[in-house]
């Protein structure tokens, strides 16, 4: 893939006053285009198309990864979107290495979905998911107590309160915000589960977390 071309086509249509409030929403964390997604996907669309009957070309995430805007690494995360069916087991350590860098809740709340779909297609990943429910970095374990959102039915409750438990009394926000979110969207499945979970384990919970499951309930 040309990633050359698509970086030249999206600076052509970079807006440095739109950068300002977006860099800003992000906390200042990285540099911005100031290119809206609609703007960014429709750009995008075509060139990914051209690429499609292709396997996933690492080279060019990796490139887009590098690169100092953050519309970029959203441009890495659209594209390895579209060739999620192509995802398996063995692309979680490339995947940990995107997460683990220029890590901010925007790249690894839409990586946590990309994980989350090759966790569902492969129950051997499972066990990463509960090593990186471990894990000194929280951005990892916050992609293992997320990665079943969205899954309903197919919840594997298990490994869900495994993952929670692993992260009881915790003090990080972003820890904290996921815990509440998973039981959250849980519990629009099966509340009485949820429920459960808050009575056995409430004591341990943060405050945020409680509120955040409950609001539902």
């Amino acid at each position: 893939m040309d990633s050359h071309l698509l970086e030249t086509s999206l600076r052509e249509i970079a807006n440095p006053e739109q950068a300002i409030p977006m860099a800003a929403y992000m906390k200042n964390q990285f540099p911005f285009l100031g290119i809206k997604t609609p703007e960014r996907r429709k750009r995008c669309r075509s060139f990914f198309k051209e690429y499609r009957h292709e396997g996933i070309d690492w080279e060019f995430v990796d490139t887009m990864w590098q690169l100092p805007e953050r519309e970029f690494q959203y441009v890495a995360i659209d594209y390895l979107t579209s060739k999620k069916k192509d995802l398996t087991n063995e692309h979680l350590p490339k995947l940990k290495q995107l997460i683990q860098t220029k890590s901010w809740w925007d790249s690894v709340d839409n990586l946590d979905t990309l994980v989350g779909e090759i966790v569902a297609k492969n129950p051997k990943a499972k066990a990463t998911m509960l090593a990186w429910s471990q894990d000194e970095d929280f951005w990892l374990r916050r992609i293992a107590i997320d990665h079943q959102l969205l899954r309903k039915g197919d919840t594997d409750t298990e490994l869900l309160e495994q993952i929670l438990v692993n992260n009881l009394n915790q003090t990080e926000f972003f820890i904290n915000k996921a815990i509440g979110w998973s039981l959250r969207d849980y519990s629009k499945t099966n509340p009485s589960w949820v429920r459960d979970f808050l009575n056995k384990y409430g004591e341990e919970l943060a405050p945020l977390s409680i509120r955040e499951a409950s609001k539902y309930l």
